[in-house]
């Protein structure tokens, strides 16, 4: 189990290295191990962006959502993107030209009282009272995705965590069975905690 995991992590970390090296931006030595951050300053801030951006979009890749929520081929997938300008800039050059789990991908940049409930897949980069209002108007099939030390926020189906310099996640299976959201074993062979497993 150990084993897979790991290759697992490899196989993520080389997917999100493939991103960094097909997209406009940092030069692929930047991110080729996507997990790590910098030791401080803007450059560390806009890597970590720059790997969260990356794990967002491969979030996509492994996730099924329930079917009415793509009634056509050519339905796209909208992820929403709040309080982190620095992610979404992150997200729209690599979703350009591009495609999540086949379908077209929008990014919108939410402020204070847009409608969550028509997005596939939620970001929201910071807590308090917005954050977490945003979360509790997640509906069904729509992917929460926070940025918040310590547990999973409620409503959040992932969490980013930062542990030892580096990038991390952790998965609240739970909350995903409750929005109807089917996450990949592979997804979570390489979170660093699962939580709700039966």
């Amino acid at each position: 189990m150990v084993k897979r995991g790991r290759a697992d992590l490899r196989w993520l970390l080389l997917a999100l290295a493939a991103i960094a090296a097909t997209t406009p931006g940092p030069a692929p030595a930047e991110v080729a191990a996507p997990a790590a951050v910098p030791a401080a300053g803007g450059d560390r801030q806009a890597t970590e962006a720059a790997v969260k951006a990356a794990f967002v979009f491969k979030f996509g890749e492994y996730v099924e959502w329930p079917p009415e929520h793509f009634p056509a081929a050519d339905t796209p997938l909208r992820i929403g993107v709040f309080a982190n300008d620095e992610v979404a800039g992150e997200l729209e050059r690599i979703v350009a030209g591009r495609t999540m789990a086949g379908h077209p991908v929008q990014v919108y940049r939410l402020q204070r009282g847009d409608r969550v409930d028509d997005l596939q897949l939620l970001y929201v980069g910071a807590r308090g009272e917005e954050g977490d209002g945003l979360l509790a108007a997640a509906g069904d099939g729509v992917l929460t995705v926070t940025d918040a030390p310590g547990a999973v926020p409620r409503g959040s189906v992932i969490n980013f965590v930062v542990v030892d310099a580096r990038v991390r996640f952790d998965v609240a299976l739970r909350t995903a069975e409750q929005r109807h959201l089917r996450i990949s074993s592979r997804l979570l062979a390489v979170a660093r905690n699962v939580s709700g497993r039966r």
